[in-house]
């Protein structure tokens, strides 16, 4: 059994989990996950089988669309509703949507992040959150993320007894950001502690929460010999020009010889290669050859 099957993961559960209650009810072990979910996030985590983890990388690069909620007016150690709260300060008024929405816009680009303490980033081969719960501190690396698009998705509610004010949103973004520490920053750029309430991924590697399955349905389905939830490598590396090659090329590039241009009839950088119906692999082009990129499969 080789694909992607567009999970459901739930909340209280880790990705590690999700990967291993998959290889329980496929009888596999060839089982990987691309991108993790923190325990308390719910929504898109696609998981490949089979040869298909040889595409974890392709399906990084595509963007990851959440949608949550921004608490103001206190923060924890984590970012999030998990952590003890470690300031508050009580609102008396709240903060206009209109002066919300304009941080957040200018948040849109390219930004440097600094990964919360409460993480799995490792330095010096210890994970933050090791060092987090142990009391310690140590410098944390910077990344820069991109965000393609922040926008506010409810009107605010303001709670006037306890001091806060919630809004909901959506963030389209790459790999590697922490949507914990946005909510975060939005909170520092009004001068008010903050902190994110609530997140479901909806898109991830392509696929939408529409599209997801959840484990209990993947147990049935494979109860009655039903795959309809796995999904080719195609879907994942459709943004290449893909190629039908012939008997006599698949001769050679199964063995990773390197073609040229006329032969594939393409000038494209990179091109994935289809030989009876199956994406076997793909190419880049270097000068004048087209050389071997990523080989998914032989046979």
């Amino acid at each position: 059994m080789d694909g992607i099957i567009p999970l459901y993961k739930e909340r209280g559960m880790t990705s590690h989990d999700c990967v291993n209650h998959v290889r329980k009810i496929l009888h596999m072990k060839k089982v990987g996950h691309s991108g993790t979910l923190d325990p308390n996030v719910d929504g898109v985590l696609p998981i490949c089988v089979g040869s298909a983890t040889k595409v974890v990388d392709y399906l990084m690069t595509h963007k990851k669309v959440y949608r949550g909620s921004v608490t103001l007016g206190f923060a924890t150690e984590t970012e999030d509703l998990d952590g003890a709260e470690v300031k508050r300060v009580a609102m008396t008024e709240p903060v206009p949507d209109k002066q919300i929405d304009t941080i957040m816009a200018g948040m849109v680009g390219e930004l440097s992040q600094v990964p919360p303490m409460y993480s799995a980033v490792k330095v010096n081969g210890r994970k933050l959150y090791e060092y987090a719960r142990s009391g310690q501190s140590v410098e944390r690396p910077v990344r820069t993320v991109t965000i393609k698009a922040f926008k506010r998705t409810s009107d605010s509610q303001f709670d006037a007894a306890a001091g806060t004010q919630r809004f909901d949103f959506e963030v389209a973004c790459t790999k590697g950001t922490y949507v914990r520490t946005l909510a975060v920053q939005i909170g520092t750029d009004l001068g008010l502690p903050a902190v994110m309430s609530s997140l479901t991924r909806v898109e991830s590697g392509g696929f939408t929460i529409d599209e997801t399955v959840s484990l209990d349905t993947l147990r049935e389905q494979i109860a009655n010999d039903d795959v309809d939830f796995l999904y080719p490598i195609d879907r994942v590396l459709s943004q290449y020009p893909t190629i039908e090659i012939s008997d006599e090329i698949w001769s050679v590039v199964k063995n990773g010889v390197w073609l040229l241009p006329d032969e594939v009839n393409t000038d494209a950088t990179i091109i994935s290669l289809k030989y009876q119906g199956q994406i076997k692999c793909l190419y880049q082009r270097v000068k004048n050859r087209y050389k071997p990129l990523k080989m998914f499969s032989t046979k």
